[in-house]
């Protein structure tokens, strides 16, 4: 009896879980839990030079993406932590990427729990079109960095983001080796690469529509279609143990 209690209990966990996420507008209709994000998307009379494309969509402010194109660092971090600064090519594709990160309407499919002291919430596995990735390994493969991965494992004891004692400033190319093992690591998994015929998204687009609005849409559907399957065979194995139960007791 015990064991089957057990059992009912991690089922009704796991559907408290699921309604988190019921409907096709909590995926596409939200934003990052984030300090400077909104909490929905909306439309933006103008956001700041390269984050332009994100306003009629937008989960960021005018202030916000002003400050983060004029600002040497973004929450105290410094891209240019070695001691030659990065390359005007490089810090576009970067500012694109930082753009995407306070901005994007679109990550709601892959966004996961993250407790800092920034947000609560992260993305995770974005896809990332492969062109686009190697369009930015490629304007910053000759610049330097010391870490693999910046999302973690700095020295923070001055405020700011600097290379640990035991690292050496290499090129991109050294340090990463490929534009795939750059764009999924070096923000810790964030984006995964995937061949441009398949659904990925942009980190910078022109024009009035979103690209990656049908990426997100296409992962949401298939997120419910996959939730609503899993809901009906945790209440058929709530019915089983239910009956099981009836059965059993006297």
């Amino acid at each position: 009896m015990v064991v089957y209690m057990q059992i009912l209990l991690a089922a009704c966990v796991l559907l408290l879980a699921q309604a988190e996420r019921t409907t096709l507008e909590d995926y596409i209709n939200t934003c990052m839990d984030g300090k400077y994000q909104k909490s929905k998307p909306g439309p933006e009379a103008s956001l700041f030079n390269q984050c332009a494309p994100w306003k009629n969509r937008s989960c960021c402010t005018p202030e916000v993406t002003e400050d983060m194109h004029v600002s040497p660092t973004w929450h105290s971090f410094d891209w240019n932590h070695c001691p030659t600064a990065l390359s005007e090519p490089c810090q576009r594709y970067l500012m694109q990427d930082l753009c995407f990160y306070e901005c994007s309407p679109n990550v709601g499919p892959w966004l996961v729990p993250h407790n800092i002291s920034i947000r609560n919430e992260r993305f995770l596995g974005v896809p990332l079109c492969k062109t686009e990735c190697h369009a930015w390994f490629n304007a910053c493969r000759s610049d330097f960095t010391c870490k693999d991965n910046w999302a973690k494992g700095w020295d923070w004891s001055s405020g700011g983001n600097e290379c640990p004692a035991d690292t050496t400033c290499r090129t991109f190319s050294e340090t990463f080796k490929t534009p795939e093992n750059m764009c999924e690591n070096i923000w810790g998994g964030s984006f995964k690469v995937v061949p441009d015929n398949e659904p990925c998204m942009l980190l910078f687009f022109n024009g009035d529509n979103n690209p990656n609005d049908k990426i997100a849409r296409l992962k949401a559907e298939e997120l419910l279609n996959a939730g609503s399957m899993a809901t009906l065979h945790v209440w058929a194995l709530l019915g089983v143990i239910l009956a099981t139960i009836c059965l059993t007791t006297p």
